[in-house]
């Protein structure tokens, strides 16, 4: 073993007793203290207190470093004093991350925990807020094709709970009433699900710092999601319309290939005596989207997402939007549809499931069944099971298409009764869990063909 081996142990020996047990190993603080300064890196990275943000501030060089620290590489692993310092490193983005202490806490250690966290997922290869909810998942320009199909799914909901626990133990009332300590605060999923919960215990500037804490995370995410959705190209190109003859359509591959019968090999030209454009024109049939949100306190996250897409999709051409919310009542959203905004702060989290509730205001509002898509989101864990199942059934056989959903999380994690599972299996109609993307997959697919 190598002096190098030797020194990296030292590091990640320390890391797992910080981890277990937050008193420290003198021999090893000690130990770890001299390979950090033998590496040339600074000591801060052994201070707990020390933020990721202020050792990149005060070396910038070590934001390259920390981007992409943890995916693997493509020709091998790093060695010798090199995997001495991602293993320096490392230690420092998870002990940062995952050791929150316990108590109360400010708005400014929960800004500093949620920078940290964006700095884990940039090591991962994401971008900050990719594994906790505030963008599309994607990966950074830094990262060279990284392989954590393993490794993402199961960190994104563990870091999401540790930024609730955190929320959990904020004075959150107190600190949305100060907009000095309220403009510190970031928004996410965990923060908004606890405005959403507590907007009725709040009132005067809280309430206004909760409302724009909201609005900024519902701007954030539609973005992201508006993106996605409209990659998609509405509807089959409608041949019985002419193209328009303008330069932007022009079809320049298929103008060439022919019009290739004129090439003149004496000339070195080709003679154009045709042009072809593309066909822009579309076919579109108006189509019905009706989503169902459970709206139980364990749904949150898919009611925040659920929103914000049936306001994306509501702003396309032919698509009828209609968005209704339960747990043991049914709630008609439809009228505010296209402002998330003003849709969450109509819900009312929390209480059980009663889906028949919420068939009472579905089954009308199917009038064409083969122009409708009824997606219904939640963890079926209802009262009136059998009922409910042989409605969602019906509607399946009339025509329409009946999307049953676990979660649109964030995270991707989410908890599904398997008596609807396995019955959704055996209708053809299987249930969606998992990323928000799945279910955006599935929506364009149907309002595409």
């Amino acid at each position: 073993m190598t002096s190098d081996d030797n020194r990296r142990q030292v590091l990640y020996w320390r890391l797992l007793a910080r981890l277990f047990d937050h008193e420290e190993q003198a021999t090893l603080e000690s130990a770890s203290l001299a390979v950090v300064e033998d590496a040339g890196l600074p000591p801060a990275l052994l201070d707990p207190y020390t933020s990721v943000d202020s050792i990149v501030q005060r070396h910038p060089d070590l934001a390259a470093e920390f981007d992409g620290l943890m995916v693997p590489e493509q020709d091998g692993e790093r060695h010798g004093s090199a995997e001495v310092r991602r293993a320096a490193l490392v230690s420092k983005v998870l002990l940062n991350v995952f050791t929150t202490g316990a108590g109360n806490v400010t708005a400014e250690q929960l800004s500093r925990w949620q920078a940290d966290a964006g700095w884990l997922e940039r090591a991962l290869g994401c971008r900050p807020g990719d594994l906790r909810g505030r963008s599309g998942r994607g990966t950074t320009g830094t990262a060279p094709n990284p392989d954590l199909s393993t490794l993402l799914p199961e960190i994104g909901p563990d870091l999401a709970d540790l930024e609730a626990d955190l929320v959990n133990r904020m004075r959150l009332r107190e600190v949305l009433a100060d907009p000095t300590l309220a403009a510190q605060l970031t928004p996410s999923m965990s923060l908004i699900e606890q405005l959403l919960r507590d907007k009725n215990n709040l009132s005067g500037v809280a309430l206004a710092n909760a409302k724009s804490l909201i609005r900024r995370y519902v701007d954030e995410v539609t973005e992201v999601l508006r993106t996605q959705v409209e990659k998609a190209t509405v509807g089959e190109p409608d041949r019985s319309v002419p193209p328009k003859r303008v330069f932007r359509n022009l079809d320049l591959d298929r103008t060439i290939w022919k019009n290739l019968v004129n090439w003149s090999p004496e000339d070195e030209r080709l003679y154009v005596d045709r042009l072809y454009y593309r066909q822009t024109a579309r076919k579109t049939t108006p189509q019905r989207l009706i989503a169902v949100v459970d709206q139980s306190g364990s749904m949150v996250d898919s009611m925040v997402n659920c929103a914000i897409l049936a306001s994306i999709f509501a702003g396309l051409p032919k698509v009828d939007v209609h968005l209704i919310a339960y747990d043991t009542q049914a709630l008609d959203l439809t009228p505010w549809v296209h402002d998330p905004f003003e849709t969450l702060l109509r819900t009312n989290l929390g209480g059980g499931n009663d889906g028949m509730v919420a068939m009472g205001l579905t089954q009308p509002k199917i009038a064409e069944p083969r122009n409708t898509v009824v997606v219904w989101i939640s963890d079926f864990y209802e009262t009136r099971i059998e009922q409910l199942f042989e409605s969602m059934a019906a509607i399946h056989r009339s025509g329409a298409k009946f999307i049953p959903v676990g979660s649109v999380t964030s995270s991707g994690r989410g908890s599904v009764n398997p008596w609807f599972r396995e019955r959704f299996k055996d209708l053809g109609t299987p249930v969606i869990s998992g990323h928000i993307s799945k279910l955006v997959h599935e929506l364009k697919t149907f309002l595409t063909s």
